[in-house]
């Protein structure tokens, strides 16, 4: 049996994925890697797509991050019925680009720590002043 030769858009989309819901959590990798009983290294090499992970440690790492093994796949071209009907193969995944404020790390910490906040009022309050720092009605 032959090793794999390099890794694939679906491996890093799904590193991509798992460090998205990492991030939403709140969770380092270490904490991750401690919950699966893994060396930090290890949710590394799966963050950037180094290693393939298996389906048997996918799903427990969608336990751990409490979310379906489907959020994984999420975004993936192909991956809708009417994708898979069709026929279409995508060539390649995009990765959002550099420009994509959803790929940024300070987008996801800011989701995070907006929906750690205590009651609807404080969330109304942080929306208002983004909105009036923005010029937005």
């Amino acid at each position: 049996m032959k090793g794999r030769v390099g890794t694939t858009a679906v491996d890093e989309h799904i590193g991509q994925r798992l460090q998205l819901r990492r991030i939403m959590l709140g969770l380092s990798q270490k904490d991750l890697a401690d919950a699966c009983g893994i060396s930090f290294q290890q949710i590394q090499k799966y963050e950037a797509a180094g290693n393939r992970i298996s389906a048997s440690r996918l799903f427990e790492l969608s336990t751990v991050l409490e979310t379906p093994v489907s959020f994984f796949f999420r975004g993936l071209p192909g991956n809708t019925p009417e994708e898979t009907r069709s026929g279409r193969r995508p060539l390649h995944v995009s990765d959002g680009g550099a420009d994509d404020p959803m790929a940024k790390n300070e987008t996801l910490q800011m989701i995070n720590l907006y929906w750690r906040l205590p009651n609807d009022d404080q969330r109304e309050m942080i929306l208002k002043m983004l909105k009036t720092l923005n010029g937005v009605d």
